[in-house]
């Protein structure tokens, strides 16, 4: 099976994004790997700090590792890492990437602590794809009442901070806030993206560009952007929505069975991880 470094560079060179998904527990990584043997696509499915806390990086790694087993391309990213110690012990428990993310400290902070992230990367002795971030897009993947304090298109990264990050820290891929948001707006829509900034950061640095917070952006925007440089798209707060609203309308039965309550609540994200893969493969 390709690396993710291998997989990311083959998808950024063709035009195409793969797409990760957030899990929390076993039914979402289920999803995600039947989605990926379904479609026949390769799938990143992610755990943030607050993730892993219920859901450890080293279980996630043991059942990654049989779905991998059966021929499925899905791979552990540790998203969302807030210091040095926790991408220590990501790359330990053995993702196979890492979100180093910087983008509320200032700009010789990120540096510092991406530098020391791809350092440990590098000697490692495992190939580890460090993921830089910069400018701030807010933090939490649920349904928002309004946009984030600071999430404003002034804020949008500029392709000057964007070179200067990259060529500082020796990072592999690049979050950058091109009007996307984490979360998701309950009674607007998201914010317009800006393929014309990804395009100009993604020929400044070379860089394979990665778009967090995807969710409840259009199609056409999502596809713009990857036609631009994204080559990894980030998704959660659509994906736990789909969860709830399955797992509502099981429980509103008098079925006590849990495999049977929870069945379709899998079958609805597989459904819609699939569609998504699909889309962002150019399907």
């Amino acid at each position: 099976m390709q690396t993710l470094r291998e997989a990311i560079d083959e998808y950024k060179k063709a035009g195409k994004a793969i797409g990760h998904f957030n899990f929390s527990d076993s039914n979402q990584l289920k999803a995600i790997a039947e989605a990926g043997k379904e479609t026949g696509l390769p799938v990143i499915a992610g755990l943030s700090e607050g993730e892993r806390d219920f859901f450890p990086l080293v279980h996630a790694r043991a059942i990654i590792d049989q779905y991998q087993s059966q021929g499925i391309q899905i791979y552990l990213n540790a998203d969302h890492t807030y210091s040095t110690e926790k991408v220590q012990r990501a790359i330990i428990a053995g993702v196979d990437s890492v979100v180093v993310d910087g983008a509320k400290l200032d700009f010789d902070g990120n540096v510092s602590f991406a530098s020391a992230s791809v350092k440990y990367a590098r000697t490692s002795g495992r190939d580890v794809v460090v993921e830089g971030e910069l400018g701030y897009i807010g933090t939490s993947s649920k349904q928002l009442d309004e946009l984030p304090e600071g999430v404003t298109e002034a804020n949008i990264t500029t392709v000057e901070d964007a070179k200067k990050l990259v060529e500082a820290t020796g990072i592999d891929c690049l979050a950058p806030a091109v009007g996307n948001v984490h979360g998701m707006l309950k009674s607007a829509a998201e914010p317009r993206l800006h393929p014309d900034r990804v395009k100009e950061i993604a020929d400044a640095t070379g860089l394979p560009l990665v778009l967090h917070g995807a969710s409840g952006n259009t199609e056409e925007d999502i596809k713009a952007c990857i036609a631009t440089g994204v080559a990894v798209v980030h998704i959660n707060t659509e994906l736990r929505v789909a969860y709830r609203d399955a797992l509502r309308a099981s429980l509103a039965s008098d079925e006590t069975t849990p495999y049977k309550f929870l069945d379709p609540a899998v079958v609805k994200m597989k459904e819609y991880i699939a569609q998504k893969l699909l889309l962002f493969a150019g399907k």
